[in-house]
């Protein structure tokens, strides 16, 4: 019997993301990625004596965007505390964030479940905070180094109530925030890089118990396939707890991604372990119902409501819409290209077919393509008035016409002899050549074999190279065979 006949798994996920923001949150160091170690520090990163911090208000208001995205309540008076613990890489001896006034309160985010339906994840807050600096294990045989350049660097942390119930679940709801964090602008991403990091609260219970049981955390897991792995493993380990009579120790953990295994690093932290207080330096901060109606007024059209539009209105696929909401860019060219055309089942599929294609061949984004949506469409006008075909315009005039933005489609069509040939005398040349050249296979089809046509439509386009029109092909073909 597996565990899960046994147990219902509960999960909460605090997922933090790094603000796109020029400098840290309460100082005017650099947030750039790479740098030299410790290049990006001052005597507040450093936490000096005498130094005075202030709020970084671009972060402030990154909070409130993602916030309002996600349905969240808008707390308007706010301060920050401080959290005391000791770690090598908190210079100050306490991390500045936010414990009982979050900036944002309550909100949703939209996931698919397991079974292909959507339902809300409920979120309990989004609260401000600075980042930790980073600990080096593997340069040094015998000591730790310590970079601070990460210290001081502005985090909203995301926090789900206990209500995701599945790893799968929870490996949608980290894609979606990260979809999010990024549709908005206020994050890159990038969790390789460690801009967006996720803990997991994870317990068992027993099938039918509404107790929720001794949880484990397992915190900074650096990708969304290791954040499913990490649940996948806890689940089972706890389970194998349970099962043996054993009780289930409240701890943090880490996941070791070498063998898709989570290890012990410390027993789990209570609030007050932390000895929260008002931090002294910094003043506390209201909010007016202007300032945050404005950011409200900047907010994009956020991707859900997006793949409803272009389901209903558009008459567009889910696929199609789910994959034209997945970046913001590439909702804003597909947009683009809608305004100058109603063919928008051929615009996706342009889009998401040699678009994509090309871009992905080329290791290039979308805000990079030099094909202006206007070319785009005049290379769907060929297609869609017959004079080529849709692989011979994608694959040949499509790449020229990329590298050289200021021709036409029609133009590079004509200069390459590519326009379809409609007259259908010459087509029945072409036709005649091929019937006679294959008789063996005009047998065939005669006594029955009609998916031979196929056959005989492909060696009519060779020999057209590729501009006989193939509707007609098929046509004068299928009349040519019955004789």
């Amino acid at each position: 019997m597996s565990w899960s006949e046994k147990y219902d798994v509960v999960i909460g996920l605090e997922v933090h993301a790094q603000l796109a923001t020029i400098s840290k949150l309460f100082c005017g160091d650099s947030t750039v990625f790479g740098a030299k170690p410790n290049t990006h520090v001052s005597p507040i990163t450093l936490g000096h004596p005498g130094t005075l911090p202030k709020t970084n208000r671009k972060a402030v208001n990154y909070a409130i965007r993602m916030g309002l995205a996600c349905s969240c309540e808008i707390e308007k008076d706010n301060y920050f505390a401080r959290k005391n613990y000791f770690y090598p890489d908190l210079p100050k001896g306490y991390q500045i964030s936010q414990h009982t006034t979050p900036i944002c309160k309550g909100g949703l985010v939209r996931i698919k479940t397991d079974n292909g339906s959507f339902r809300n994840v409920q979120l309990n807050r989004i609260h401000l905070e600075e980042d930790a600096g980073k600990s080096i294990h593997d340069l040094d045989d015998h000591y730790t180094c310590i970079d601070l350049n990460r210290a001081g660097t502005p985090l909203i942390e995301i926090v789900t109530e206990p209500d995701i119930f599945s790893a799968e679940e929870a490996y949608q709801y980290v894609t979606e925030i990260r979809k999010l964090v990024r549709w908005l602008g206020i994050c890159d991403g990038n969790m390789e890089e460690g801009s967006l990091r996720c803990d997991a609260n994870i317990s068992l219970k027993p099938k039918g118990s509404n107790k929720l049981g001794t949880r484990v955390e397992v915190k900074n897991v650096n990708s969304i396939r290791n954040v499913k792995k990490a649940i996948e493993f806890e689940a089972e380990r706890l389970a194998a707890i349970l099962d043996a009579g054993k009780t289930v120790q409240q701890q943090t953990r880490s996941f070791d991604a070498s063998n898709d295994t989570t290890f012990a690093i410390r027993d789990k932290e209570e609030a007050n372990d932390y000895r929260y207080f008002p931090d002294p330096d910094l003043a506390p901060f209201h909010l007016t119902e202007s300032f945050i109606n404005s950011i409200a007024a900047e907010l994009p059209v956020l991707p859900n409501e997006l793949q409803e539009k272009y389901q209903n209105e558009l008459g567009l696929s889910q696929y199609d819409a789910h994959q034209l909401s997945e970046e913001l860019a590439t909702s804003n060219y597909f947009n683009a290209v809608t305004e100058l055309t109603d063919n928008y089942k051929a615009s996706a599929n342009w889009i998401l077919g040699p678009v994509r294609q090309w871009l992905h061949e080329y290791h290039l984004s979308i805000e990079q393509l030099t094909l202006a949506p206007e070319k785009l469409v005049e290379l769907l006008k060929l297609v869609d008035e017959g004079k080529v075909n849709f692989s011979v315009c994608s694959s040949k005039i499509m790449p020229l016409l990329i590298q050289n933005s200021h021709s036409t489609a029609l133009y590079i069509a004509e200069s390459l002899n590519l326009l379809q040939v409609s007259d259908t005398s010459e087509i029945e040349k072409w036709i005649e050549e091929v019937i006679t050249k294959m008789p063996d296979k005009v047998t065939e089809y005669q006594k029955g074999k009609k998916g031979l046509i196929g056959l005989f439509v492909g060696e009519v386009k060779k020999l057209s190279k590729g501009k006989a029109d193939p509707k007609i092909v098929t046509d004068l073909l299928e009349k040519a065979l019955q004789k």
